[in-house]
């Protein structure tokens, strides 16, 4: 953020079990205002369990964190609004939703949900996310994907278009089969309307 003016500042992605969500907010509100606007949320609901027992960070059953997601979705959303009455939820309870410093971007700093699950993860995405994160196995699989989350949009009432959609690359490297045949898939995963590629740098 210091040595830099356009890049955008994200986790991709935090897992929901490494922190509460009020401290969440105001991390990302504080690299906000830090950045001059450049600070982004990407949120998932946690998978690697190993580094979970590790580090002694408890590691809830799926359900669980899926449920845990949601909360801190709407914690975080609620802090970052002009609502800062308390939270009830099944997992987290705020007294007040006090955030400081408030985020400069408005409505509230983007909110990048990660993975693939066709009935919550895509859901969630629809309900709150600004963008997703799939995992790119396969064009087919991409496609089939973005299918699911237009589908809960409508459900939702929610533009289609407005989600920001990004893919982790995990295909072949170019090492292995050189450019051509990794930009006519790039073309491909474009022709879906995925937005952003997003790649492991060796």
């Amino acid at each position: 953020a210091g040595h830099t003016s356009t890049v955008r500042l994200r986790a991709l992605v935090s897992g929901v079990t490494y922190r509460h969500p009020g401290l969440l907010a105001k991390i990302v509100s504080t690299l906000d205002v830090l950045s001059a606007g450049r600070a982004e949320l990407g949120i998932g609901a946690a998978w690697y369990e190993r580094e979970h027992r590790g580090l002694g960070v408890a590691f809830p059953p799926i359900g669980e964190r899926f449920r845990r997601l949601e909360e801190t979705l709407r914690i975080c959303l609620q802090m970052w609004s002009d609502d800062d009455g308390p939270f009830e939820g099944r997992y987290y309870q705020l007294a007040e939703t006090i955030c400081s410093p408030r985020p400069l971007q408005q409505p509230h700093p983007p909110i990048m949900i990660g993975g693939s699950g066709e009935q919550k993860t895509l859901r969630l995405v629809a309900q709150y996310g600004d963008a997703c994160n799939l995992f790119a196995r396969a064009v087919p699989e991409v496609a089939h994907k973005l299918e699911v989350l237009r589908a809960h949009c409508d459900r939702l009432g929610r533009d289609y278009a407005s989600v920001r959609k990004t893919i982790l690359y995990t295909g072949p490297s170019l090492d292995d089969r050189g450019v051509e045949p990794f930009i006519e898939e790039m073309q491909a995963y474009g022709a879906l309307g995925v937005d952003a590629v997003i790649m492991r740098v060796a």
